[in-house]
């Protein structure tokens, strides 16, 4: 689940539970079998796109800027990112922070060309680093992705009139004050006709309609992708909505293939929050990534449309007795800027990895235990990823890798 978050931001899955404290499982779902023609971009091989996201409320306590896209060496390696997040709010697309995204300075030391940002300049913030990024790197390309486990509410009331929404969208995001920045739109509703952060009632077929419509306003020079469920549970998210149908109108969808399990479930039991495979004794036998890719390439999408996603981070419980995967918990673990999350760069020294269970990393540390991906068990899912002929790899999200990418140097 992608959660806007001020400063929480994650995606969501299962367990509905309050925005700021508890950010449950992502899940994402899939799309039809028509082939929506592909946008003028450099051609790339088979599974080999990389997405990462990048939060924009992630340049104020984080005080990670586009600048240290280029710095870690992760512009170099990805192929695409994803700007989140925008609102959507009276069945419009709607900015989310304007003074991050266009307003504030950046000084020199800050600014990704060393450059300061001048009082006079007409565009200045997030928008206009991610400029100078492209300037550095011209084949990344960088979508605006609106939503999120906060602002999903608001693609209910965008549902009843789709064309309207996709005109409010392309005119914001093909706005002429930041020209050059967006190379498209993705979509990361949670979640359609299923509850998320509230509960959407617009029907099985109101994400297809909505990405017709994008499809429609943004045309083939422009991508539209989504981000989906992965409930692959009986009767889960993924059944609640047509994303067969609607796989025809995106160039990609990004399944949320982590926060299958996590402290929500404060009393446990202990489980991985983003397992490629199944395992004994897992909580749920439908939620891990093998069994979302099933699910959504049985409904006929093609592999190449789906991306294997990954979370640069860990979720994790106290109080825990028990090492090994299964045991009780008292609560969630005490986290950087949440309770029960941390980042990857954080956790890899304070509580590192001390066991693999279904092809990802857990960890006991004192009374504390966490799951996260290390750069093993991504190499693993890579293997998957090629193995089932999936698109490529994306990732929530930037900010949470080292200062040089120890991750994303693990993702081919």
């Amino acid at each position: 689940m992608h959660t806007p978050h001020r400063p929480r931001a994650r995606f969501r899955a299962l367990a509905a539970a309050a925005c700021s404290t508890v950010l449950g499982a992502g899940l994402l779902a899939g799309a039809g079998t028509a082939t929506a023609a592909s946008p003028a971009a450099p051609q790339m091989r088979a599974g080999s796109k990389v997405v990462g996201y990048f939060t924009e409320w992630g340049t104020y306590d984080r005080k990670y800027y586009v600048k240290n896209i280029e710095t870690s060496g992760s512009a170099a390696r990805l192929t695409h990112i994803n700007y989140a997040f925008g609102n959507v709010t009276g069945g419009k697309c709607a900015m989310g922070d304007s003074y991050a995204a266009t307003d504030r300075a950046y000084t020199a030391a800050e600014s990704v060309d060393g450059a300061a940002d001048t009082w006079d300049q007409p565009l200045r913030g997030n928008f206009n680093q991610l400029l100078k990024l492209k300037k550095k790197h011209p084949g990344l390309k960088i979508l605006w992705s609106f939503g999120g486990w906060t602002w999903s509410s608001g693609f209910g009331e965008a549902a009843k009139n789709p064309a309207a929404f996709a005109q409010s969208c392309y005119d914001l995001v093909k706005n002429s004050k930041w020209a050059g920045v967006f190379d498209g739109i993705d979509i990361d509703w949670e979640y359609p006709n299923a509850c998320g952060n509230t509960c959407d009632t617009s029907g099985r077929d109101a994400f297809k309609n909505v990405m017709a419509a994008l499809r429609s306003k943004f045309g083939s020079g422009n991508l539209v992708t989504a981000a989906i469920t992965a409930d692959a549970s009986g009767g889960g998210k993924i059944d609640a909505a047509n994303y067969a149908s609607a796989a025809q109108y995106v160039d990609w969808f990004n399944p949320m293939t982590y926060d299958y399990f996590g402290a929500w479930d404060a009393s446990g039991p202990t489980a991985p929050h983003s397992p490629l495979n199944s395992y004994s004794g897992i909580p749920k036998a439908d939620f891990n990534t093998s069994a979302t890719v099933a699910k959504l390439k049985g409904l006929g999408i093609p592999a190449a449309k789906l991306l294997l996603g990954i979370g640069f981070y860990g979720r994790g419980w106290t109080g825990v007795t028990q090492a090994a995967p299964g045991g009780t918990a008292t609560g969630p673990a005490a986290g950087t800027y949440e309770q029960g999350i941390d980042d990857y760069k954080v956790l890899r020294t304070k509580c590192p990895a001390t066991g693999t269970v279904g092809g990802t990393a857990y960890a006991k540390c004192g009374n504390d235990w966490w799951s996260y991906d290390t750069p093993a068990t991504v190499a693993t899912k890579m293997t998957y990823k090629n193995q089932q002929g999936l698109g490529g790899t994306f990732f929530w999200e930037l900010s949470g890798d080292t200062a040089n990418g120890e991750l994303i140097r693990a993702i081919d």
